[in-house]
């Protein structure tokens, strides 16, 4: 935490003002002039707006800065999956160097805070995992990490998954993950039973990968409703991609849609260009809680994708035919304000006595920078400068 004084910016794009930050919290907003010894930026008249949120990624997936992954197989969800388990160590993919790559890349693009899906399975235990918690704690300060304790090669088709999931929870993940309760494990009921009896048991919350499409995907998110009632767990669970909203039924989705917000189940995008996808104002406007990610970057799954999350908000606004200023203000709401109520953080925000997270972003108005995707012009986490014109102050590994 520390002081700061950052000229001349605008906040979420109104009139010019100065920043002032005591202790690593915005203290006011007006005309300031530097005491001694204060920290002084030069703000140049950019746009100020909360630290951007990637609240859906897998940090300890990426090849960036390795060597290109020659990727020549079929785009098959399983084969994906079995093939990254059984040779990540083989192809040099250490997940504490790698995850240190993404993550130090998205917070020099302005995010301050991410929630990243980590791989737990038989083959690796929590191997994974550990390597990302090391890069949690040698970032303190650069940028938070929350992490999803994540079977991503399924609950009970691997025996022992269970365990596993249960000691990542006692060794500090913060939340639980799942993945496809009919797709990967063919045992709906098998599954939801047993992750929600470990997030009451650990008292965390869940958020699942969805992926299941139309039909599949409505029958498993009403067996998800039946176990938030069931369990209490109204406004602690997550639901990522839920491309079953995108299907071509609008009254059908539109009953989905009306217990998502009942249950107050937040929604998590990626704007996956590939398959049809919820509509993320359709969402906003029922009231649900819609985050977005940048899920997967240059992995063994994908060559696409970057490590920002403005890069992500023009993916997302493509793919729902946004164009209207408003709508383009919308994304850069979910890409920033909609990750912080999706992990509950308290004091964020652009106000005087938030924390000091926060990004200055280039362009005439919000709707511009946006569309702009310029190298943000500076990047302050806790009153701290963490990254300059698409630079961090730490290296890359």
């Amino acid at each position: 935490m520390t002081d700061l004084l950052l000229r001349n910016v605008r906040p979420m794009a109104a009139e010019p003002c100065d920043i002032l930050v005591r202790d690593g919290a915005i203290a006011g907003f007006g005309r300031f002039e530097p005491e001694p010894g204060l920290p002084v930026e030069e703000g140049g008249g950019a746009i100020a707006v909360p630290g951007l949120i990637d609240a859906h990624t897998h940090l300890d997936k990426t090849t960036w800065g390795m060597s290109w992954h020659v990727n020549n197989r079929p785009a098959a969800l399983r084969g994906r999956i079995d093939f990254e388990r059984d040779n990540r160590a083989a192809i040099g993919i250490d997940p504490h160097r790698q995850s240190m790559r993404h993550a130090i890349g998205l917070a020099a693009h302005g995010a301050t805070h991410i929630r990243s899906h980590v791989d737990i399975d038989t083959t690796h235990g929590l191997s994974i995992v550990e390597g990302v918690l090391e890069t949690r704690e040698k970032l303190r300060g650069l940028i938070d990490i929350e992490i999803v304790a994540f079977p991503q090669s399924g609950v009970m088709v691997m025996p022992g998954t269970v365990e596993l999931l249960d000691e990542a929870l006692r060794q500090g993940c913060e939340v639980l993950g799942g993945i496809d309760p009919c797709g990967i494990d063919r045992d709906p009921k098998g599954q939801l039973d047993a992750l929600f009896a470990l997030a009451v048991k650990h008292q965390r919350p869940l958020d699942i990968h969805l992926h299941e499409m139309a039909d599949l995907g409505a029958f498993t998110m009403g067996l998800i409703f039946e176990r938030i009632r069931t369990n209490g767990m109204q406004g602690q669970v997550a639901i990522s991609h839920a491309f079953a909203l995108g299907m071509n039924d609008y009254l059908r989705v539109g009953a989905l849609i009306e217990q998502i917000a009942e249950l107050d189940v937040a929604i998590v995008t990626t704007g996956a260009p590939s398959v049809a996808v919820p509509s993320v104002m359709r969402l906003r406007e029922a009231g649900v809680r819609v985050a977005a990610g940048c899920d997967g970057i240059r992995d063994t799954w994908g060559p696409w994708g970057q490590p920002d999350m403005l890069d992500r908000a023009k993916v997302i606004g493509m793919k729902n035919g946004l164009r209207q200023d408003h709508e383009l203000e919308d994304v850069l709401n979910i890409v920033s304000q909609g990750g912080a109520d999706l992990m509950r953080l308290e004091s964020y925000g652009l106000k005087e006595g938030c924390r000091a997270d926060f990004t200055l972003l280039t362009g005439e108005t919000l709707a511009h920078a946006v569309v702009d995707v310029a190298p943000r012009p500076l990047v302050v986490k806790g009153g701290r400068v963490v990254a300059r014109q698409g630079l961090t102050v730490v290296d890359m590994p």
